[in-house]
């Protein structure tokens, strides 16, 4: 009887290993972060408020969509196509291609206009809940040329919520320090 609980008990475990490591091989993920998530933002100096969202189409490819304003008949808006991909077991690299729209009335006189950006970033972990990363990229809209980056640090206090905070440089509304929440679904 003792023998057979012990069997028994062999068997239970290494089925559950087995059904385990067929789960993990059949994950279609690519990368070492989730590239599905709702954000909101709050931009310091001067103050802007934003959303985004991104998911992915792949499972080395997303897109992406955000918009940021001053609420004083202006925005910033993007949307973007992009891959990503690992570069060790804590970091990523990631590159995307956008359409940029932009109605800012202290750069382009009351005029919507259209550009392209094209940037690349890195995202690594620091620890298990502490992500940072950076990002530089080109714009070129309005007959302007520009390149702009970010820096960034995000706590994930949960698996699906996380907070962060970013500085901007050279972007549509200047030099810029950002808080963020993400949703990741």
């Amino acid at each position: 009887m003792r023998k057979t609980k012990i069997a028994g008990i062999f068997l239970a475990a290494a089925s559950s290993a087995a059904f385990s490591a067929a789960a993990s091989a059949n994950d279609t993920s690519m990368s070492n972060f989730s590239y599905d998530y709702f954000e909101a933002r709050v931009g310091v100096s001067p103050v802007t408020y934003g959303a985004g969202f991104s998911t992915s189409i792949h499972p080395n490819a997303h897109i992406r969509a955000e918009i940021d304003s001053e609420f004083e008949s202006d925005y910033d808006a993007t949307a973007a196509i992009g891959f990503h991909a690992p570069v060790n077991n804590w970091a990523d690299v990631y590159g995307e291609v956008a359409l940029r729209t932009v109605k800012n009335p202290n750069l382009y006189n009351h005029d919507t206009e259209f550009g392209v950006e094209v940037n690349i970033g890195v995202r690594q972990w620091l620890g298990p809940q502490l992500e940072v990363g950076g990002e530089i990229g080109h714009l070129s809209i309005h007959e302007d040329d520009d390149v702009f980056g970010s820096v960034y640090a995000r706590f994930h206090a949960t698996e699906l919520f996380s907070i962060g905070s970013q500085i901007r440089f050279n972007e549509i509304y200047g030099d810029q320090f950002m808080f963020t929440t993400r949703f990741k679904y």
